[in-house]
């Protein structure tokens, strides 16, 4: 190669490496403030901190902002890639990475054991004359293999730990028995989200309810509500995952049917109760219908319904492994007049949970 054209190559890289984050500077000086760079010398680099400082430099990029969403929807017209975080399945159906990592992927070793977590939990309660449920949630691959790929014989690795959890006495509910009974035709996951339809809900919530008056664990309501059929539109969060609003208009909302819950006294939709006797644990597998659209029509509000009475409920997208037993730990006045604890976690976060499965002592009486 002539060195004259090695020497154009030579500048475009360099114009490329350097010329991005120098016109990202004058960008940001010629809108009044300091470049975003700068303040990675100006706090301790701790992982936290690096952590921050690089969401808040992809956040604030114009590049990534403007650029990144276009490049997105062009490697997906040409290459069929929906992105780092989403893997493309049949019929359209679009699934989280971790999900089907989780499943397909040999835990690496000295990978952390949510077991020991959950037995201390259990004895911290116990100790207070409160008792344990615990429900591993099926990540969707685990419930539609078939729509992720023409392979078969997947067998979740969560069914194991439930075996485990069983055998060390911990009451746990097998939802992915449930779910393997579902009738032809039925949805009971969204095609572009990472959830589950109102129905699995529902009929997820009236399967614990079962078993929990079957236990007797906690005593019968007098609170009477009603279900009101209602159907809302869902954009999938795995679409939201891959940031290219263009690529999102090319899918549709999806309609999911669901049911809210009303107090028949009142004809008001389902509300909390913090002196419930009973307190649930989890993710936004319990905030999907119930905090978001259409409101009263999840999980929490289906077991409500079944339990006949309010229930008491800490959720937190994402960490269910440790930062909601974390809350649980800051607010303990929660657990006055508990009988029942019931955590709920997708399967994922067995060991992609944020904070892993740290023991979280529970204050003292």
């Amino acid at each position: 190669m002539p060195r004259r054209l090695q020497a154009v190559f030579i500048g475009c890289f360099l114009a490329i490496i350097y010329g991005v984050p120098a016109s990202q500077a004058a960008l940001e000086m010629c809108r009044g403030r300091w470049p975003q760079a700068i303040d990675f010398f100006t706090t301790i680099p701790t992982t936290g901190n690096l952590r921050a400082f690089e969401k808040e430099m992809e956040r604030s990029s114009v590049y990534s902002q403007q650029v990144r969403p276009w490049m997105q929807y062009f490697i997906y017209l040409v290459l069929r890639n929906p992105g780092e975080k989403a893997i493309l399945g049949r019929d359209g159906w679009l699934f989280y990475k971790p999900d089907v990592q989780y499943l397909v992927e040999q835990s690496p070793k000295g990978s952390e054991d949510p077991v020991p977590a959950i037995l201390a939990f259990r004895e911290e309660l116990a100790r207070r004359g409160i008792r344990l449920m615990v429900i591993p949630m099926p990540g969707k691959p685990s419930v539609y293999p078939e729509k992720l790929t023409r392979r078969t014989g997947f067998r979740s690795p969560t069914r194991d730990l439930i075996v485990r959890l069983r055998e060390a006495g911990v009451e746990t509910p097998d939802l992915f028995e449930i779910f393997e009974t579902k009738p032809p035709g039925a949805s009971y996951y969204l095609s572009r989200d990472t959830h589950w339809s109102g129905d699995a809900a529902r009929i997820a919530a009236e399967a614990v309810a079962r078993r929990i008056r079957n236990l007797g664990w906690v005593d019968p309501g007098s609170t009477e509500y009603d279900a009101k059929p209602v159907w809302v539109k869902r954009r999938g969060d795995i679409m939201r995952m891959m940031q290219a609003p263009q690529l999102e208009q090319r899918f549709p909302p999806e309609r999911v049917r669901c049911e809210q819950v009303i107090r028949r006294e009142t004809g008001e939709f389902y509300q909390d109760d913090p002196h419930s006797q009973v307190l649930v644990l989890g993710d936004s597998f319990l905030r999907i219908y119930e905090k978001d659209e259409p409101g009263a029509a999840g999980f929490i509000a289906h077991l409500a319904r079944e339990l006949r009475c309010p229930l008491t409920t800490i959720v937190n997208d994402g960490g269910a492994s440790t930062l909601v037993r974390q809350e649980l730990s800051r607010r303990p006045g929660l657990l006055t007049g508990k009988k029942l604890v019931i955590w709920e976690f997708v399967e994922r976060d067995i060991r992609f949970g944020m904070e892993g499965w740290k023991y979280v002592p529970l204050p003292t009486n």
